[in-house]
């Protein structure tokens, strides 16, 4: 799952629970946690490793 569909799914669960005007659907908000659970838990791609230079302090 794209970090943008990511988004789209927690802001989906966000209107669902806190919008007034939209009827609250239990499935569909259990179905999209478990959605957005078992994406945060799936192993994320190595980080490109990157190099530092310390500088010294002062002048």
């Amino acid at each position: 799952m794209t970090e943008a569909e990511f988004d789209a799914k927690l802001a989906e669960v966000d209107r669902l629970l806190n919008d007034p005007e939209v009827r609250l659907d239990p499935e569909r908000v259990w179905t999209l946690l478990a959605e957005l659970s078992s994406a945060a838990a799936a192993p994320q791609p190595p980080m490109q490793p990157v190099s530092i230079r310390v500088l010294p302090l002062g002048g």
